[in-house]
């Protein structure tokens, strides 16, 4: 079994779309960034207005603004990551019930439920990690 570890948005804008929530939902708001991330973001060219990943943390799962250009009508906007101790077990688990794999990468599996809708399986050791 999982827990949902942060809901994604993809979108154009992270920074406002982040901002927008994190003032709507109680007891949220935007990531802090350290000097460090500043820096990080700096050496890309960056700020944390421009930032393509912002994080909302607050009382239940973080939300994560992703830059997504574009519409892709094959991919949904919004989605879960699911963090799963035995991502290959869950994946086993999750197409005896339906779901289909869409992709496998390193430190997550993209999947579709029954109707089509897109989540991600994280590996919980591996995004602790990271």
């Amino acid at each position: 079994m999982g827990a949902i570890q942060e809901i994604v948005f993809d979108c154009d804008k992270p920074a406002k779309l982040a901002q927008f929530w994190a003032a709507m939902l109680e007891g949220y708001a935007v990531r802090d960034y350290d000097e460090a991330e500043i820096a990080r973001l700096a050496a890309l060219g960056l700020t944390p207005d421009t930032d393509p990943t912002v994080m909302v943390d607050g009382p239940g799962p973080s939300i994560c603004f992703q830059n997504v250009e574009g519409r892709r009508y094959d991919n949904n906007r919004v989605h879960f990551d699911i963090g799963v101790s035995d991502r290959g077990s869950e994946v086993e688990r999750l197409k005896a019930a339906g779901a289909e794999i869409v992709r496998v990468l390193p430190t997550y599996t993209v999947m579709r439920d029954p109707e089509g809708n897109q989540f991600c399986l994280v590996d919980q050791r591996q995004a602790m990690a990271a």
